[in-house]
């Protein structure tokens, strides 16, 4: 989520105060002068209110649920404080209970509890109750519930999702359901205001403004992103961006942050890439992309010049996959692609987009640059393998691995995770149940922390949960995207 960020310059802003009661910059020269500009008549700031009105209905929060098995009910202690609870607000001794000790040594089925989830929003799409959101909003969720603007809460199902765009498609059942327009993101511009609605921190119909910082941010494999400087925070993920004319050109996705709050940057999945997914997610529930087996690295200038080329562009091959397109293309390791069906790779990024957006089974041309030459060559693209299996073995715990007394698995982090985590040390929640459950832990979530001490790995934290007092509380540092925070919870019986 986070984008490495440079600033090579840094200006010197001074707010001088006039007569009127405005603030107007001044910007400092290199010699501490003010440099004199000729600045423009603004007649005002924009009123939203309309624009709120008009769009908001469409608006929605989704919550969503996980089924956990139920921790079984234990004696001694906890029975302890329900006959005090009993005696002191009854003034009954508790009722009689039912011989809890397993009969002919079964024990009796676990309950399964809903649970909460998380909190995001998502916008509708069409008056029968399609409804975009992210991805990340939904995906592992048992039980998806949106609710409306007028309180009207539905059950949803999922339709699809697409991890590698963060876009999901989900659907209620109604019908003459307000809904969004939708604009064209390929004609934004940098400096237009735009809205963003939302529930940061499950505050429902939350309205923020701001403008567009940037087109095209290089933040991932298959679309550029759009960014801005309206805030968004958790709960704003799968919120629309709206323009000035009432149209949603954007999903609101990620932030940049060090804190997990907003820092000033946030940035939106363009609706014509949302747009295209959701249709094929509507048509077969999955995105079909194509793929032709390489692995890329960027052309640096040095490289370029090196190897006869006028300037440094498209995207290095560093390994061709045995038995794949490119192979039987004739394409080698070290040649550089330079255009992909005539159009320019002028950066790293353009080769997977046009790749995954082209059908499989075309046949496809590439223009490549090897050993001081171009030349053109030809192979058909396949079919990019599904996410669907992924997704379902990521959900599962090793099938030797027992909870440990707070209710958790956990495995190792590789140094390839650690590395794209930007972390030193942690594990990894295979899965949660019981108190861990309670508290809110699920799957993926990073451990880093318990009771102030550094958790090293697995066997590091399982010891530390061991030796852990019974009847104390503990405090896990928890890691979820680019949020952290400390949940306490107690260990059960042992």
């Amino acid at each position: 989520m986070k984008i490495p960020i440079s600033i090579s310059k840094t200006l010197s802003v001074i707010m001088l105060s006039t007569a009127s009661g405005f603030f107007l910059p001044a910007i400092l020269g290199l010699g501490g002068s003010a440099i004199a500009a000729p600045i423009a008549a603004i007649s005002g700031l924009p009123d939203f209110a309309d624009l709120v009105e008009r769009t908001g209905p469409a608006v929605v929060n989704i919550r969503t649920t996980e089924k956990m098995k139920a921790e079984p009910a234990t004696s001694g202690n906890d029975e302890q404080q329900m006959q005090e609870f009993f005696r002191r607000y009854f003034g009954i001794p508790i009722p009689q209970q039912p011989d809890r000790a397993p009969r002919n040594n079964k024990q009796a089925p676990q309950q399964e509890e809903e649970v909460p989830r998380g909190v995001g929003s998502g916008f509708i799409l069409s008056a029968d109750g399609y409804v975009m959101t992210n991805a990340h909003v939904v995906d592992g969720a048992d039980e998806i519930y949106v609710k409306l603007t007028d309180k009207r809460e539905f059950k949803a199902k999922i339709i699809g999702v697409d991890k590698r765009t963060d876009v999901a498609l989900v659907k209620i059942e109604g019908s003459n359901l307000p809904r969004l327009t939708i604009g064209d993101s390929n004609k934004i511009r940098v400096g237009e205001w735009v809205i963003a609605i939302g529930s940061p921190f499950d505050l429902d119909n939350t309205v923020t403004a701001g403008i567009i910082s940037a087109k095209a941010r290089e933040t991932g494999d298959y679309l550029p992103l759009i960014q801005t400087d309206v805030a968004v925070n958790p709960g704003n993920s799968g919120g629309p961006l709206i323009n000035m004319r009432g149209e949603v050109i954007g999903i609101n996705s990620q932030i940049y942050s060090r804190s997990g709050g907003y820092m000033g940057i946030s940035f939106a999945v363009p609706i014509d890439e949302a747009i295209r997914v959701s249709e094929q997610l509507k048509a077969s529930g999955k995105v079909t992309r194509g793929r032709i087996g390489v692995q890329i690295g960027e052309v640096t200038k040095d490289v370029a010049e090196s190897l006869g080329m006028s300037k440094a562009q498209g995207a290095l091959v560093q390994r061709v996959e045995s038995g794949s397109p490119a192979e039987k293309g004739g394409l080698q390791a070290g040649d550089i692609i330079l255009k992909f069906n005539g159009t320019a790779i002028d950066r790293l990024s353009d080769l997977p987009r046009l790749v995954g957006s082209t059908k499989p089974g075309t046949r496809t041309s590439l223009t490549v640059w090897r050993k001081g030459a171009s030349r053109e060559l030809a192979l058909m693209i396949t079919e990019m393998e599904s996410e669907k299996v992924a997704q379902k073995e990521d959900k599962k715990a090793k099938p030797d691995a027992v909870a440990n007394a707070l209710g958790l698995v956990v495995s190792d982090l590789t140094a390839t995770q650690k590395k794209e985590l930007k972390v030193s040390n942690g594990v990894m929640v295979d899965s949660a149940e019981g108190a861990a459950a309670r508290a809110g832990l699920r799957t993926g979530d990073l451990i880093l922390q318990f009771n102030n001490t550094d958790v090293k790995d697995a066997k590091n934290f399982n010891a530390l949960v061991a030796k852990a007092e019974q009847k104390r509380m503990v405090v896990l540092l928890v890691r979820r995207g680019d949020s952290s925070q400390f949940i306490p919870l107690k260990p059960k019986n042992q």
